[in-house]
């Protein structure tokens, strides 16, 4: 390959990078002239969650071929892992009533607790990877699943209180507004509530795609296609399934800490198993297989979900004539069959299995086809 070609090889990755940096503008710039209360900010926080967790189930379902319910659980020990480890030191008492104040008496910086998340949920995936990674399709989908409401059970059991609070929320600990800058008078000068999970998700699924593009993303792949064939090449299929399902725990952690700064509590009971199909939906929308459809997905879904449908959910009265149907609920029947819509007309999601960059690459025209 020439110095020309190389130079336009990389004009669409030059592009993405634009794009994504001026993503990052507009967002910092809307926040520091739109109020803070605004309905897009929520999107935003939670897109950028919804984001990270989505591309770390892709790594297993599109790029490695497990199929994973366990999302939600692992999201689960990433949140308390957090919490429990970033509850200043002088509310513990009152988070932990019922529990003498609770068993950790420390506190760590944030970026640790949230690396500390994310290596605990890790942790769990290995431990439950060694049997449950014998198991193929279906068999694996439901045994973590079962892990992850059996985890969402052990974590309201009140034995463990001193450490989990049982079935009492977790609260009080460091949330995405404590990262605005404020003046001597307690003053919100410069806002980077909505910033700073942009920048956590973007550095994560940065990482992710690294590991995509490296010699093991190449394994991974292979396994995805054809074991047999990964096995005759010398890949250790229970080596690289074991990394694959840790790795993306390990990322699904983190979301988890970053739904706990968003939702600024933590309580088992609201990991359940509809938040992982809530997950495996925004990977099929997007493509199976697609980074990029994975993120447009999930700012698509939460928008949609949470704000875009939210007045079907009301009465609406024009004049003396009111509106038939629109209803509590009303919003899920009409999320349903936009789901029903996309997935009968993008039959791959979205992106199918592009890229970002891939927007911006010519199509090639297959001999034979011209004219």
């Amino acid at each position: 390959m020439n110095a020309y070609a190389k130079q336009k090889s990389r004009v669409p990755v030059i592009l993405s990078f634009l794009i994504i940096l001026a993503v990052y503008v507009a967002v910092f710039i809307a926040e520091q002239n739109l109020p803070p209360t605004s309905m897009l900010f929520t999107v935003l926080k939670k897109g950028a969650t919804y984001a990270l967790v989505a591309v770390s189930m892709n790594l297993l379902n599109g790029f490695t071929g497990i199929f994973s319910l366990g999302q939600a659980g692992f999201m689960l020990v990433g949140a308390y892992t957090y919490a429990i480890f970033t509850i200043p030191l002088s509310q513990r008492a009152s988070v932990y009533q019922y529990f003498d104040g609770g068993i950790v008496q420390f506190t760590l910086p944030v970026p640790l607790a949230m690396i500390l998340a994310g290596l605990v949920a890790a942790f769990f995936a290995f431990l439950i990877g060694l049997p449950v990674l014998r198991l193929k399709s279906d068999y694996l989908a439901i045994a973590t699943l079962g892990f992850a409401e059996i985890i969402r059970a052990i974590f309201q059991w009140n034995q463990l209180g001193p450490l989990t609070n049982g079935s009492n929320m977790l609260r009080l600990f460091p949330n995405f507004n404590d990262f605005n800058i404020r003046n001597a008078d307690g003053q919100v000068t410069v806002y980077l509530s909505t910033l700073i999970p942009f920048l956590i998700s973007g550095l994560c699924i940065a990482l992710i795609v690294m590991l995509i593009h490296s010699g093991y993303g190449r394994a991974f792949k292979a396994i995805r296609d054809d074991e047999i064939a990964a096995e005759a090449m010398g890949i250790n299929l229970a080596h690289h399934k074991r990394l694959a399902f840790s790795i993306s725990s390990f990322f699904a952690g983190i979301g988890g800490a970053m739904l706990a700064m968003y939702q600024t509590t933590v309580q088992a009971k609201s990991f359940t198993s509809a938040m992982t199909y809530e997950i495996l939906l925004i990977v099929v929308i997007g493509g199976v297989g697609s980074v990029t459809g994975s993120v447009f997905s999930s700012f698509l879904f939460v928008a949609c979900s949470e704000w875009w449908l939210r007045f079907l959910d009301e009465k609406q009265i024009i004049g003396d004539f009111e509106v038939p149907l629109l209803r509590n609920g009303f919003r899920l029947v009409v999320f349903s069959v936009i789901i029903m819509i996309v997935v009968l007309f993008f039959r791959r999601g979205i992106m199918g299995t592009k890229e970002l960059p891939d927007l911006f690459r010519k199509r090639r025209i297959k001999p034979g086809k011209e004219g």
